[in-house]
Parts: C-alpha cells; structure tokens; sequence
C-alpha cells in the first residue's frame, strides 16, 4: 500500500509559514520600534538647538543619554553586575518605619512596600504608567546611587523569548540571569475570578513549568519579607500582608502566557493599532471583565509564584523591574511615534477601576513614593523620559 506524503508536505508547509510570518511580525516590530527610538534622539536633538539659540544648555542631550537594554543583549558581566547591585539593596536596611510597615526589613522592600500600598491607585488608573515608569526609575537610581551600579534598568523583551522563557537568559538559572524557575511541583492552571463576580468570564491560565523554590541563579537563597495580599487561594500575610513574613522566592515561568497576550502579533497590534491613550493603556493592562490579561498581565503572570503573582506584592520578585521596563518601553516607545498628540495624554481616574469613584487624573497630579524615593512629583514631570528629573532611552 502507497501512503501520500501530501499531508505531511502540507503540515511542514503550514509550520514553515508560521514560522516565517513570526519572523516577519518580529522584524517590522523591530524597524518600528527603532525607528521610535531614533524619533526620541532627533526631537532631542531639535530641543537641544532651540535651547541653545536662547543661551540655555540642555540637561539632557545625545551625548549624555542613559541607555536601557534588553537584558538577554547585554554582556554576562554586565547582567551579573545588575544582580548584584540588586542582592546589594536586600542587604541594606529599610528606610520604611515599621510602625508603617512592620515586616519591611531591607532597601529593597522599601519599593515592594510602596507598592502594596498604592496599589489601589496605580493599576487601572490613570496613574498606571506615569507612576511606574517614576518607580522604575527611582529603583535605577537606588542601585546606582546606593550600591555602585554603574549600569541602567534593563527590560525584558517578552516576545523575544514566548516560546520558552524558562530557557531564556532571564530565567536559565545561571549566575548571569535573573535566578532560575522555580522547583517543578506538579499543580493545577490558575483560575483568575473576575472583577465583578458573576458578570465576566474567570480567566484560566495553564500550569507553569515550576511552582516551587527558586532553586538555581543569584536569587535562589532570597527571603521574600512582605505579603502575600493578592495570590490566589492563598491567605494574607501577617498584618494584612504587611507584617514579616519571610519565606523562599517562588517562581512558576512557562510559556502559555506570553505565546497568548505577549507574542509579536499583540504587541505589533498595541503599537500600530492604539492610536490614544485609552486604547492603548486598556488594549496593554487587558479590557476588565473580557477575560484578557493583556501584555501587562501576562507577563506578571509568566513569572507567576509568590510573590510574582501578587498583584500587591509582585515588586518582591526582582523580575518585576525588568518587566515592568519594558512596559515603559512600550510606552516611551508609542509616545515617540506622534508626540504630538501622546506626550501629555492621560486617561482614567485616581483609583483601580474608578472604585470608589474619583476625579480624573490630571497633569497637576502628584505621585508620592513614599520611602521608596524622594519628592513627591507631578505627573507633568513624569511624561517623557527625557525631561523633568530623566534622561533615558530603549535600545
């Protein structure tokens, strides 16, 4: 009997052009976005002549810009430098008065601290970008300022590494990553419920390939002080999620979260596609009540564990900056691609959801971290990465 090596032929061709139209997602993405950061450069450098022409030096020029890179691009050295700075704020004590916040213990929860207090005014707010892209950069500062850091926050290119991020450069497990998965321990998918009981549709995320201790890498003798307050069937911490709590950094990375809200196609889609604000913030945090999680959301979820999969306490997971780096890439990135119209664009009220209801969030705005960082600053100050107290760009 002759069998047809048809369908087999038509398989190999089927998966050869899957693969090809990810190749080519990936390449426009990467013109497009290079193509925005060359923008970022050459706005500067207009400003930098106008300001000139009125006897006023630039702050902030070509020639002095921090570069931010992707953290699988940059040299082992380099990585292991970033990690190291970081075990450095876990070493220092706390800023953060424990009447406040009783189980702060180092530096470095002084951030996840901030966090978990704001967190009701910073996600799904109009707050949401401009106050992380201010805590993101004040964490930058604390590890240069405070350790020796030479270097700047690196992000992490989700798309880049969908298919198998476990293996990737930030979770390998090497002295030169961001600490392995965590240990594999056999468990069921995460089921999200929705933000109004009864009216949306749960959201169920498959299994990671870990769930237990960080076992490998530079984080894998870390002490998780603070929460948890928002994991999944998993009571609060001491004090609400406030008191000491220490415990191993789990990790539960996999790949079915970034193959479906972070792949080349979404994000292609986030910045060709979102062409205000809303759109925009709504299409990367994931419409509420539709059952997407949305680039935001996936990512924080790929890390997945505890804390990573808090949505209070996740900054106790240092993955969380470089995550959370290339939101404000995409951000920083989008803004870059009709400045005149996205520089000062904001959209959304001063609490998670509107609830409860509150006033629109303006210019005129404050973002306080607390002590995390230093001056409370107006959201004016935090639109562009290279004015105000900034001077930074994505490569």
């Amino acid at each position: 009997m002759k069998f047809s090596a048809l369908p087999a032929l038509a398989v190999f061709s089927c998966l050869a052009s899957s693969i090809n139209a990810a190749q080519d997602e990936a390449a426009q993405l990467s013109q497009l976005l290079g193509e925005a950061a060359n923008d970022i450069l050459g706005q500067l450098r207009e400003e930098e002549g106008a300001l000139a022409k009125r006897g006023v030096e630039a702050s902030c020029t070509v020639r002095n810009i921090a570069i931010r890179r992707e953290f699988g691009s940059m040299a082992p050295e380099d990585r292991k430098a970033y990690t190291d700075a970081v075990q450095c704020l876990q070493r220092k004590s706390n800023l953060t008065p424990n009447s406040l916040v009783p189980g702060a213990r180092t530096r470095f929860d002084d951030f996840v601290a901030v966090h978990q207090n704001q967190t009701p005014y910073i996600h799904f707010s109009g707050t949401f970008l401009g106050w992380h892209r201010y805590f993101i950069w004040h964490y930058e500062q604390a590890l240069r300022n405070e350790c020796g850091y030479k270097g700047y926050q690196p992000y992490w290119d989700w798309s880049k590494w969908a298919a198998a991020p476990q293996d990737s450069p930030m979770f390998d497990g090497s002295p030169y990553s961001m600490g392995g998965n965590g240990e594999f321990i056999p468990h069921d998918p995460l089921v999200l419920l929705p933000p109004v009981e009864g009216a949306n549709p749960p959201i169920v995320i498959d299994a990671g390939l870990g769930g237990g201790c960080v076992q490998s890498g530079p984080f894998s003798n870390m002490s998780v002080n603070l929460g948890p307050i928002g994991l999944t069937n998993t009571p609060p911490g001491p004090d609400g999620g406030l008191g000491y709590n220490p415990r191993c950094l789990k990790r539960d990375v996999g790949p079915f979260c970034l193959q479906k809200y972070n792949n080349y196609t979404r994000i292609w889609n986030l910045m060709t596609q979102r062409h205000n604000i809303r759109d925009f913030q709504l299409d990367l945090e994931g419409p509420p009540g539709t059952g997407d999680l949305g680039p935001h959301g996936g990512g924080h979820f790929a890390i997945g564990g505890d804390p990573g999969g808090d949505l209070f306490t996740s900054p106790g997971d240092p993955a969380f900056y470089l995550h959370h780096g290339q939101v404000d890439r995409l951000w920083t990135l989008w803004q870059a691609l009709d400045p005149a119209t996205r520089r000062n664009a904001l959209d959304g009220t001063n609490t998670m959801l509107n609830d409860p209801p509150s006033a629109n969030t303006t210019l005129e705005d404050f973002i306080n971290l607390g002590y995390a960082a230093g001056q409370p600053i107006q959201m004016k100050n935090v639109m562009s990465t290279v004015t105000g107290p900034f001077c930074y760009i994505y490569l």
